[in-house]
């Protein structure tokens, strides 16, 4: 998942991960810990805050998860959107 990626639906919109470090839409991503889960060759990624009272907040406002299918597609969701990514040609 680490590097840049762009919107498949075009390069508009840009995700870089680089280490623990999320950026997407332009801000980094202010989250507090992640969970992985491995199922069916499928890895995800959640991002999750420590605050109940902020979580509406920051699932509404930011990615909340990642995943790399079985087939190698990769893609970021929130409550409010869900897109697919790729790298960008050289």
């Amino acid at each position: 998942m680490q590097g840049k990626w762009i919107d498949a639906e075009g390069p508009a919109s840009e995700l870089v991960i680089d280490g623990s470090e999320i950026t997407c839409f332009g801000k980094a991503v202010a989250y507090d810990s992640k969970e992985f889960v491995v199922e069916d060759g499928a890895i995800t990624v959640s991002l999750l805050v420590g605050d109940p009272a902020n979580e509406d907040a920051f699932q509404r406002a930011n990615i909340t998860g990642l995943v790399i299918t079985a087939e190698g597609d990769f893609h970021a969701y929130n409550l409010k959107f869900a897109s697919q990514y790729v790298r960008p040609e050289a």
